[in-house]
């Protein structure tokens, strides 16, 4: 129960702290786009790092392979049903406010069902991996979801509004643990491992396919590649200490 407690906190702390954040100051670009490179190598780092090779441990390479490029087709397909908003159509002329809300919100909604997957899938083999998960995703939460509601308060200017919307979002994180974690525990190990290659692929689209190039590594190189490394290290550390 302790440790159910603890991922739920996991989801709602990471996330908050990055609105309340985003809120209070209006961060400076290299900030936000040394975070946003933080936020994709963390992604990644859990992919790479946890969840595939936990995977493994438990089902075939072909069927991790498989899984993971199920995951990117299936949230390419999403992506290109649902385009998610990126802060540079706020500069378009007149933009459609409504429209652009409601596609933010979709997006954040969308990027948090996978998270959630992962946490609720690595709990389900073990606690500390799903906590270890947690941890990671929390970590890279805080960045990202300042990146986020920036462009939503732009949209909104309304505070409260902008923080409500979020908040609501990180439901779709909770969703994503209920659901890995209730309905897959006790199921064959060849679907959870499905489960978490699955994840990873989710993960991975989300960072290569937004993240980075919303990071603008190349025309922020020192700012960028820091925050790329920084989010693989706190990763590396994570991963240690779950070993220890």
């Amino acid at each position: 129960m302790e440790d159910t407690l603890l991922i739920i906190s996991l989801i709602f702390v990471g996330q908050t702290l990055g609105c309340l954040i985003g809120l209070i100051k209006k961060p400076k670009e290299t900030f936000l786009y040394g975070s946003l490179a933080f936020a994709a190598s963390m992604m990644l780092g859990i992919s790479f790092f946890q969840l595939i090779p936990e995977s493994l441990e438990i089902i075939p390479l072909y069927l991790v392979v498989i899984s993971f490029l199920i995951g990117i087709v299936t949230f390419r397909i999403i992506d290109r049903t649902l385009p998610h908003i990126n802060p540079e159509l706020l500069k378009k002329e007149k933009p459609s406010i409504e429209r652009s809300v409601t596609m933010l919100v979709i997006g954040m909604a969308l990027h948090n069902i996978p998270e959630g997957l992962a946490i609720g899938v690595g709990f389900a083999l073990t606690p500390a991996l799903g906590i270890m998960i947690a941890v990671g995703i929390a970590a890279q939460d805080v960045p990202e979801n300042i990146a986020t509601i920036v462009p939503l308060y732009c949209l909104t200017k309304k505070k409260m509004k902008s923080f409500i919307i979020v908040t609501v979002t990180i439901l779709f994180e909770l969703l994503g643990f209920i659901f890995g974690y209730y309905f897959l525990k006790g199921t064959s190990l060849d679907l959870l491992g499905a489960s978490l290659a699955l994840a990873a692929g989710f993960m991975t689209y989300i960072s290569i396919e937004e993240l980075i190039p919303a990071a603008q590594i190349r025309q922020n190189l020192k700012v960028g590649v820091s925050g790329f490394i920084l989010g693989l290290i706190c990763v590396l550390v994570i991963c240690l200490q779950a070993n220890w």
